[in-house]
């Protein structure tokens, strides 16, 4: 079976989880578009590629089944997953990346913009953040939830709710907050469980990282520096001994000179024999490695509120050669017996998060989209995953290396073509 009759049987997969049969033809050229290369793919040049002699009627049907359409984002991404899970080897080890991604934007109408945080642009600015969960293994992944952050000002904003269409049930939520709740519901769509991969702006956070062990899985997260810790060997004193008057004593504690570290101090004192060179992956041009070390110990936020010690974990620290003082810093619920590779490894394969983003973004679109309502936003960013998965599908199951070896030719436009907005008379001379 050749690619492209493949590719048919893919969306014809996908048309199912749609409901009505009207609506398969908008799903069809829209992923069909986002497959061509193309500079932008927004649905004007989607529509002018996909059926170039009837550009303006193609775009208000693919406009129409974007931005309006109330098909369910839940159920394509399901139909995506379950294409895609066979190919990708999770039986000899599942992983579940937690991240967010952010797109500069220009204005205060589109929904969820804000000026916050951007990692695209590495600073704070106008943007929409965007939460996703996504499925791993050692030979690839792919996203499989996806949800737009709504800033606390949008959330409380009746007017700006309404005319960007943002349902009733949503309210505001954290980041992890959003991430845990798309991870309750992978696991009520039976989607194996995994060790859970995150960086500091999740895994800093004591609830999400609690969340994760509510729901039986283990996580290897990023956290800050100033994370504190008990150290090895050590551990919050045990309450103080009842008087024999008032209610017994129930709360761990802490007295001068006896209290936790930050994962930074505790670092900087280890012996420098504590370090050991790792190399975690063969890179496109030299081998990936770097100084690790990893100690036993028990988070210590607001411990002294409760009555239980916290379980052991283990700290993996990053010192690279050169540098003046630690870079990484992760908290680990994996085995007691795991070995320093082993934490190293499985800590690592975040990275896969940050190639799906870069192939998204530039190749499927996902940052093109124009529009500034709820359900188009979420519609366009559902397509470009389903695009994007056929295209890792195929990868896995043929051993095929080429990005573009599943793209399909890009038609023609025809000669008098003219894009909205573009003059169609030359302009005037000053």
């Amino acid at each position: 079976m050749s690619a492209s009759q493949r590719f048919e049987q893919y969306l014809e997969h996908l048309a199912t989880g749609l409901e009505h049969a009207d609506r398969h033809a908008g799903l069809k050229g829209y992923c069909t578009g986002l497959m061509l290369p193309l500079q932008r793919k927004s649905v004007e040049p989607l529509a002018a590629h996909v059926d170039p002699l009837h550009v303006q009627a193609k775009h208000q049907s693919l406009h129409h089944f974007v931005a309006k359409s109330d098909w369910s984002d839940a159920a394509i991404m399901g139909r995506v997953r379950d294409w895609v899970l066979p190919t990708l080897g999770l039986e000899n080890g599942c992983y579940w990346l937690i991240d967010d991604t952010g797109f500069p934007k220009k204005g205060k109408h589109s929904v969820g913009v804000a000026r916050q945080y951007c990692g695209q642009l590495g600073k704070q600015d106008n943007c929409q953040v965007a939460v996703s969960l996504s499925l791993a293994s050692v030979q690839g992944s792919l996203p499989i939830a996806y949800q737009l952050y709504l800033p606390k000002d949008w959330a409380a904003d009746p007017e700006r709710r309404k005319t960007a269409g943002v349902p009733g049930d949503i309210t505001f939520a954290t980041k992890p907050e959003i991430a845990l709740a798309q991870m309750r519901q992978a696991l009520v769509s039976g989607v194996p469980t995994g060790v859970v991969l995150a960086d500091a702006g999740y895994g800093d956070e004591t609830a999400f990282r609690d969340g994760i062990t509510e729901l039986g899985m283990l996580y290897a997260v990023g956290v800050r520096p100033a994370t504190t810790v008990w150290a090895p060997g050590t551990a919050p004193l045990p309450p103080k001994p009842w008087s024999g008057r008032g209610l017994r004593p129930t709360r761990l504690r802490r007295e001068p000179g006896h209290e936790p570290l930050s994962v930074k101090t505790l670092a900087i004192t280890l012996p420098p024999q504590a370090y050991v060179t790792v190399t975690w992956r063969v890179g496109s041009n030299t081998d990936l490695s770097s100084r690790f070390a990893a100690v036993r110990v028990r988070p210590a936020h607001r411990d002294y509120l409760s009555a239980e010690l916290r379980p052991e974990e283990w700290l993996l620290i990053e010192w690279p050669d050169g540098e003046a003082e630690p870079t990484k810093y992760f908290l680990s619920t994996g085995p007691s017996d795991a070995t320093l590779e082993q934490l190293v490894f499985v800590t690592k394969l975040r990275w896969r998060i940050e190639r799906d983003y870069q192939e998204l973004k530039q190749e499927f679109g996902l940052s093109h989209y124009e529009g500034r309502g709820w359900l188009g936003f979420h519609h366009h960013a559902t397509l470009c995953i389903a695009a994007y998965a056929f295209l890792v599908a195929q990868r896995l199951s043929q051993g095929r290396s080429k990005k573009n070896c599943v793209r399909p030719e890009m038609p023609s436009l025809p000669p008098d073509y003219v894009p909205r907005g573009r003059r169609t008379s030359p302009a005037a001379c000053a």
